[in-house]
């Protein structure tokens, strides 16, 4: 007998469908569908006036950027040759993990929740499309209680986030990109109140 379908609060699935929409922004480069379907996205319903204003620069961002255009920003900015302007690795923003081992930590926490990085993936798991991921894993399949989604966000999240999407604004080769982190900066500004506040 199938598991019982359990309502999901529209907050909650909203929350969820940032998250997920911050993993695939920053995995790789939007294509062209992707793009046009952002461009054609109404404005946010939101009570936050700043992130319905990053909402909207989000989509002008879509609508005048060719999907070319977004693929070289995102290699030159965040894979480069050597090393890349910008690292999307959470840990290298954490001064916290001068002397430890963060990935292992990670990874182990991880495990304890039920999950692992899937073998074809060459990413380390602190990349913040792969956390943003997690976090979208334990409001929609999991249904994690916001304490557990709170605590894996202080610690993997909190730390790094704001420092990075400083150094994506701060970069001088950002345009579309610029606009991805500010509406994450907006987002993950309510996060941390909203965590704060349990």
């Amino acid at each position: 007998m199938s598991e019982p379908l359990r309502f999901m609060p529209p907050e909650e699935q909203a929350r969820a469908n940032f998250y997920g929409l911050l993993a695939r922004l920053f995995y790789a480069p939007p294509d062209e569908p992707l793009l046009k379907a952002l461009a054609g996205t109404d404005e946010l319903d939101a009570e936050d006036e700043t992130l319905a204003a990053r909402w909207r620069e989000l989509i002008a961002a879509a609508a005048l950027t060719p999907a070319e255009a977004v693929r070289e920003e995102y290699d030159s900015v965040f894979v480069g040759t050597g090393k890349a302007p910008v690292t999307l690795y959470a840990s290298a923003y954490s001064l916290r993990y001068t002397n430890e081992t963060p990935l292992a930590a990670l990874r182990g926490e991880l495990a304890a929740l039920g999950l692992a990085r899937r073998s074809q993936v060459g990413e380390p798991e602190d990349h913040i499309a792969a956390l943003c991921e997690t976090m979208r894993h334990l409001i929609v399949e999991q249904r994690r209680p916001l304490e557990e989604q709170g605590a894996f966000y202080d610690r993997w999240l909190a730390p790094n986030v704001e420092a990075l999407c400083a150094a994506i604004e701060a970069s001088e080769r950002t345009s579309f990109y610029r606009a991805v982190a500010r509406l994450a900066k907006a987002f993950f500004s309510l996060e941390q109140a909203a965590f704060e506040m349990l």
